[in-house]
């Protein structure tokens, strides 16, 4: 994996993700110095300082004791020290240090008050932070035996330490909180226009949307909304102007139908009958492929409910069809467009095949309708290019089977303003499988 790949991989894929990062680090960088530049001089500097404060101490304490001629004068000792130094002190006559050739490993600031107390005692020295609670035992060895003190740890650290520290973890987590709040409110507004784009792709209203949010935000939302009344405008116009079209050529056709009736009939008047069927055929079908969904509004739709309407008309026109669907499928759809782009695949499954069948099934977020036949299929290379209208593959898709080109043309159209989109595939049974796949 190269580094590009590895970046796109670790960096967050939302917006209010990448967001919250670019605020987050740099406060994290901030922090992550100041706390290692405390660590490195003042803490170091701080605890060096008292490390040298107890080792004086002790080197007083050693000092005075070797000066100490009898046991009263070492008890008065041990009773200074534990009065103006808060040391304890305990002698432990005969005794001897094991060789000692390191510094102990095991509490942060026992090497730095080692080094002390090998500077200031000048003499043997055993250290032991862990054995007594809150105490550091220091064993100086003498001519005579073994000197303990007890130190109080609360000499070695400082306050400060922990202040720093619960200030900067403190604030990161305020400035943490606030800054994801200030991005979740300013990424709401991207949010609702991306609901509101995906709404109007899958063909349903978007009610109530305004611009809101940043400048930028609302400049996308104020496009947003001026395309979408572009493109209704304009599907409005189109459907206006296709009716009309259809409503004039419809009418002389009317009138040459009935000339037509009047005349002695005859092979020419039977003729020119079938034309202007034709002709008809044509114009629904160019009306059909311009409309679309028209104006129908979606509505939550049983899609059993709809697809069982479908089969119960394709059998009344003699097609033997088999249907199977998965549960209730309740979906926002355009029902009568619907029909329209399932009742177009079923037809021209039926055209070019013996036997039709129609399914339904869920997949995710979202639902698929199958329509497959057992004829003769379409070729890969061909399975895009019969979505053109007035495109036909070979004579067995010709115009004496039947339609202008359009069937395809419609039920993919209405499929995508649905949101979804309409593939052709191999079918199990051996033809050609149509996959209407629409949105949840």
């Amino acid at each position: 994996m190269d580094a590009s790949a590895l970046r796109r991989r670790l960096l967050p894929r939302s917006l209010f993700g990448r967001s919250l990062l670019i605020i987050v680090m740099p406060l994290l960088v901030v922090q992550i110095v100041s706390t290692w530049f405390f660590y490195d001089r003042h803490w170091d500097v701080v605890a060096r300082r008292l490390a040298q404060a107890i080792a004086g101490d002790v080197a007083a304490v050693v000092e005075m004791h070797e000066r100490a001629r009898n046991d009263v004068e070492r008890n008065e000792v041990a009773l200074l020290a534990l009065r103006h130094m808060d040391l304890r002190v305990d002698w432990r006559p005969g005794q001897r240090l094991p060789p000692i050739d390191r510094a102990p490993d095991d509490f942060f600031i026992a090497g730095q008050l080692y080094a002390a107390l090998r500077e200031r005692v000048d003499r043997p020295v055993a250290i032991d932070p862990e054995s007594r609670p809150r105490q550091v035992e220091i064993l100086v060895e003498l001519a005579d035996g073994v000197l303990e003190v007890m130190a109080p740890q609360k000499r070695l650290f400082t306050s400060t330490a922990y202040l720093i520290i619960l200030w900067t973890i403190g604030s990161s987590l305020v400035l943490f909180a606030v800054a994801s709040l200030f991005m979740r409110n300013q990424v709401k507004p991207i949010r609702r226009l991306a609901a509101a784009a995906e709404s109007f792709g899958k063909g349903r209203d978007v009610p109530g949307f305004k611009p809101e949010g940043a400048t930028e935000v609302r400049q996308a939302a104020a496009a947003f909304l001026v395309m979408r009344e572009r493109i209704q405008r304009q599907i409005a116009q189109r459907t206006t102007m296709l009716a009309g079209v259809s409503h004039d050529l419809r009418t002389p056709l009317t009138r040459m139908k009935l000339g037509l009736a009047l005349l002695p009939q005859s092979a020419d008047t039977a003729d020119l009958q079938g034309d202007i069927t034709e002709m008809e055929r044509m114009i629904q079908g160019y009306l059909d492929f311009t409309r679309g969904a028209g104006d129908e509004t979606p509505v939550d739709t049983d899609l059993g409910h709809l697809l069982e309407e479908v089969a119960a008309g394709a059998r009344r026109d003699g097609v033997e069809i088999a249907l199977a669907t998965q549960g209730a499928m309740v979906l926002p759809v355009r029902p009568n467009a619907l029909k329209r782009c399932i009742g177009n695949l079923a037809a021209n499954a039926a055209r070019h095949g013996k036997r039709v069948w129609i399914g339904a099934i869920r997949r995710g977020r979202s639902i698929d309708i199958v329509v497959d036949d057992d004829g003769p299929g379409v070729p890969e290379a061909e399975r895009e290019n019969v979505f053109r209208p007035f495109y036909r593959v070979d004579q067995s898709r010709n115009p004496a089977t039947g339609g202008v080109g359009l069937g395809l043309t419609i039920a993919r159209d209405v499929a995508r303003g649905h949101g979804g989109d309409l593939l052709l595939e191999t079918s199990p049974q051996g033809g050609l499988r149509a996959r209407v796949t629409l949105p949840l």
